[in-house]
């Protein structure tokens, strides 16, 4: 059995970053995730897809984001069972848990964290016969490697922040790329909607706009779609493609901590987010986007301060009683560095936890 301080469920940015604020409090931690690596979406969806609401980070890639946070992270030496996902959470007489995997792994702490982003993921695929004959030869619902485009004729459906982001870079390697979405209005980010207009305006992205693809056409491989506009009078347009990405989101499923006894709300777990982001379950912690509560943001460094909230409620949970002096890592400095302590070069004031 695997015993540590705080079991975190789920190896995304909010988990990796719970280990760094728990290290700094000297609890050890280990991670559980279902993917073979850690990073969660990052890692997996899209790891080449630049973020651009990272702190210190005008722009970031996913991959490279969760290499950082590795990095960061090294010091404090923390467990992984990865490729494994938890499937049973059993409470203990003396308020510990353990929590079982699907191949029979166990982990004993007396802190779980949910960290599990928005649980597991299934694309959102697009009512269109024989869709389902061209994926993988042409189609893909996400993208992992955006030069497998490069010098390709794409078409990418969504109105939201996916659609126009990787519309917007795809602009930059690809020989040719097409919006499509059903509404004249996008859903992203207001800078990310005048960026594709633009670079519509200088002929790098053919937007479609009030239409869909309604078709598609190809022997072995995807040759070509059909978008149909919503004026009648405009038709429809044949478009050759080497490939076509359908960018609808993808519907999240929390699987087996659903059925934890958790208060669920709209797919996600709620907590007290007046205090450390517990759960109804006392000990359990759910923290990033698989949490809900009044005010809530899905944003990654949403997760990072969650993390560093709930860490020292866990702290006070694990040490009852015990009185932690938090030094800022400004003053107090990160031990593992290169075998050394990163002492400041002035100081700082210093808080109390009581």
């Amino acid at each position: 059995m695997i015993k540590t301080d705080i079991l975190i469920i789920g190896a995304g940015p909010t988990g990796l970053f719970t280990v760094f604020e728990a290290g700094l409090l000297k609890l050890k931690t280990h991670l559980i995730d279902a993917l073979p690596q850690p990073g969660g979406q990052c890692s997996e969806i899209y790891p080449k897809k630049p973020i651009y609401d990272i702190p210190a980070f005008p722009e970031i890639l996913a991959g490279d984001l969760v290499k950082n946070l590795m990095d960061q992270i090294r010091p404090f030496d923390p467990g992984f069972t990865l490729g494994e996902r938890a499937e049973t959470l059993d409470k203990q007489e003396d308020g510990s848990f353990i929590v079982t995997t699907n191949k029979g792994t166990e982990h004993h702490a007396p802190v779980v964290v949910i960290a599990g982003g928005l649980g597991s993921f299934e694309p959102r695929k697009p009512l269109i016969p024989n869709i389902q004959n061209f994926e993988d030869r042409g189609i893909a619902y996400m993208i992992k490697d955006p030069e497998v485009y490069r010098n390709k004729k794409v078409v990418i459906s969504g109105g939201g922040d996916s659609a126009l982001d990787w519309a917007i870079y795809l602009a930059e390697i690809a020989s040719e790329v097409s919006l499509v979405h059903r509404r004249n209005e996008f859903r992203g980010a207001l800078d990310s909607v005048e960026k594709a207009s633009e670079l519509a305006k200088l002929g790098k992205i053919q937007l479609f706009t009030e239409a869909e693809v309604t078709a598609l056409h190809g022997k072995t491989e995807l040759e070509a779609v059909i978008v149909t506009h919503n004026d009648k009078e405009k038709g429809e347009t044949y478009v050759e493609v080497d490939a076509f990405i359908p960018l609808f989101g993808l519907s999240p499923k929390l699987g087996p901590i659903g059925n934890w006894g958790f208060e669920i709300e709209r797919n996600a777990i709620k907590v007290n987010n007046a205090y450390d982001y517990q759960t109804n379950i006392p000990g359990v912690y759910a923290i990033g986007d698989v949490n809900t509560y009044p005010g809530k943001l899905k944003l990654i460094l949403s997760g990072f301060h969650e993390a560093a909230v709930m860490c020292q409620s866990a702290y006070q949970l694990i040490n009852p009683g015990k009185r932690y002096v938090m030094k800022y890592t400004t003053v107090g400095g990160v031990e593992g560095f290169d075998g050394t302590k990163k002492e400041a070069k002035k100081e700082v004031v210093q808080s109390i936890m009581a």
